[in-house]
């Protein structure tokens, strides 16, 4: 059709109307679309990091697994069981030092922070396990000892030589063989100064004396552990777990500490424990410090899923303010995570009312906004199976992994190991050498991974610590046949976590709690599915009745419990019956929220709700 034509029908109003209709619907539309994805990303909430939405998982690596048959677990061991991270959908990683060490205090006691030590392999091995580790979406969080290090590291041989650069690389003191300094005293007890011949000064340990105390206040000290940390981010390394900061800063004025008892003779004071630490412990300017490793660990986070995690150890007891410092503040961050030691203290009381007090010291001292996370075990304290009975590990599981935030799950914990028990002759912590009952060689204790020789952990005829005798039915291989298992509940409660909204983004909310049973709700507002546990720590049976409860239906579906026998069966609220050491994971349907009308018993990091029609979350 000639031009002509063309130009002639199309100033037509029949054909010139439609099409700038079109023209305009098709530019309303464009817009209307843009502002809909501005608004959905302006009103969305931020996506849960990695280390938010797993559980973390700490290996020790000398019991973990060994793989060249020495006896002691190593990083190779650490690769040919990456399989059991992704069965129990772990995606973070936490394993303790393997830094090259004269392993007085097994690893944190470090010669070298840039090489690893040859009872674990090589940093070839190293650079393997990251990398396999990286392949299949596992996160590797070190341990990090920025406090003290090795007296035979190099920088300790040039400061007691009086090394121009390297004088006050430590904290040294005049003092005389006989007559120390002041009357500090190390966490393993006795004085934390030791006399040194060469330099003719006492240096500072607060640990062994083979630990010496890094002077945190030179800033070329400062700098060292900053270039360090910078070595193993270049590696790849996903985050850190700071070991023993409340340590690092000490008073300058090196005074005396006030003891707990005035009237305690000054040569009785040997422990930790007589004296108050306000010279010590958590001195100002460390947080400074702690800022500055954030802002470095921000450098390297800027790719998408790279985000580099900092956690931190500091326990403070009964000074939980302390602890809620390390979050650092609403404009500069510090610690994501900073170590809930809390329920450590779970086996003093079994009882509800000491649960939820236990919970409810983290969640209602926490800053508004932060994450918390939750630990029942470490490689520094009895296994919770042993200090609470191995009864109820399957309850302090399913407690672990429906609370809100970071669950740290310690190896073994998924299957319920306990404790072993070890004759002198069989003792290797330095701190059971000086005193059999403080060791901690019984929590550390090899891998149990099948019905095998030493557990499948080692072909050796011996391991550097015996393995627990329950090895033969408490193993991994036997436990995943069986799916009322502790290993199977685990995994259950892992891959639910994940997968229902309420548990990792929803309310907690305190039910009840009494000298059996502590009951709690997730829920999130807008989605009507929601969760009620209700867990019995008590020595007896209990039947809780929940019906003054308006907003929880009559009926409620029990999805997951530690019996094994309960799933799908409908109990009624009024009478939710539980024997001593069962836990119930039930699913209910409900339109009505608890939380809006008890604001006081519940508790949200990042408040959200749920848009069914859209399927999206959104801030509310």
């Amino acid at each position: 059709m000639p031009k002509e034509v063309l130009l002639l029908y199309s100033c037509q109003n029949r054909y010139r109307v439609p099409r700038e209709f079109f023209f305009w619907l098709t530019i309303t539309c464009t817009l209307a679309l843009i502002a809909l994805t501005i608004t959905v990303i302006a009103l969305s909430p931020r996506c849960l990091s990695w280390w938010q939405s797993s559980p973390v998982y700490q290996v020790y690596p000398r019991s973990f697994k060994d793989s060249n048959g020495d006896g002691v677990g190593d990083l190779r061991g650490i690769k040919e069981k990456l399989d059991h991270f992704q069965y129990l959908n772990i995606k973070a990683v936490w394993i303790s030092p393997f830094y090259r060490s004269p392993m007085k205090d097994f690893g944190y006691d470090v010669e070298d922070f840039r090489d690893i030590d040859p009872l674990f392999g090589s940093m070839g091995d190293f650079d393997d396990l990251l990398s396999s580790m990286h392949d299949r979406d596992l996160k590797l969080i070190m341990d990090f000892i920025p406090n003290h290090t090795s007296d035979r590291h190099r920088w300790f041989n040039l400061s007691r030589s009086q090394d121009e650069h390297y004088r006050d690389y430590y904290v040294w003191a005049d003092c005389n063989s006989t007559v120390a300094p002041n009357n500090w005293v190390s966490v393993f007890g006795n004085s934390s100064w030791t006399y040194d011949e060469e330099r003719k000064q006492c240096y500072l340990h607060q640990f062994l004396k083979e630990q010496p105390d890094l002077n945190m206040r030179n800033p070329n000290v400062q700098q060292e552990i900053i270039d360090v940390i910078h070595f193993w981010l270049e590696k790849g390394v996903d985050g850190f777990r700071m070991d023993a900061i409340k340590h690092m800063l000490e008073a300058k004025h090196l005074r005396n500490e006030p003891q707990v008892d005035p009237n305690m003779p000054p040569e009785k004071v040997t422990t930790e424990w007589d004296l108050f630490h306000d010279y010590t412990y958590s001195q100002v300017g460390l947080h400074d410090i702690l800022r500055g490793w954030r802002a470095e660990l921000d450098q390297y986070s800027r790719e998408p899923e790279r985000y580099r995690v900092m956690v931190t150890e500091s326990y403070d007891y009964e000074e939980v303010d302390k602890t809620m410092m390390y979050y650092g503040t609403p404009q500069v961050q510090e610690s994501d995570i900073p170590f809930n030691f809390y329920l450590l203290d779970l086996p003093q009381n079994m009882t509800g009312w000491w649960v939820q007090h236990l919970v409810d010291l983290w969640m209602s001292n926490m800053p508004a906004g932060k994450w918390p996370n939750w630990v029942v075990g470490n490689h520094d304290r009895t296994r919770i199976a042993s200090s609470s009975g191995r009864s109820y590990a399957a309850v302090i599981n399913m407690l672990l992994l429906t609370l809100p935030g970071t669950p740290t799950t310690y190896y073994g914990e998924e299957l319920g190991m306990e404790n072993i028990n070890i004759t002198h002759s069989q003792i290797q912590d330095p701190a059971g050498k000086y005193n059999i009952s403080a060791s901690r060689d019984p929590q550390r204790s090899p891998m149990q991974w099948a019905n095998a020789s030493n557990g499948g952990f080692s072909d050796n005829t011996s391991t550097w610590l015996p393995l627990h005798p329950d090895y033969s039915t408490i193993n991994v291989e036997t436990q995943k046949m069986d799916s009322n298992s502790l290993l199977a509940q685990y995994r259950s409660l892992s891959l639910l976590r994940v997968s229902e909204l309420s548990l990792h983004r929803g309310w907690l909310c305190y039910l009840h709690s009494d000298a059996n049973v502590f009951a709690f709700l997730r829920e999130l507002d807008g989605l009507s599915r929601a969760f009620l546990v209700v867990l019995n720590f008590g020595r007896e049976a209990a039947v809780t009745d929940l019906s003054p409860v308006a907003e929880l239906p009559d009926r409620l579906t029990v999805r997951l419990g530690t019996d094994g026998r309960s799933h799908g069966k409908v109990l009624r609220k009024s009478s939710v019956a539980t024997a001593p050491g069962e836990g119930l994971l039930l699913e209910y349907s409900a339109h009505v929220r608890f939380n809006p009308t008890h604001a006081a018993q519940c508790y949200v990091s990042e408040k959200a709700c749920y848009l069914p029609v859209l399927d999206l979350l959104y801030k509310c």
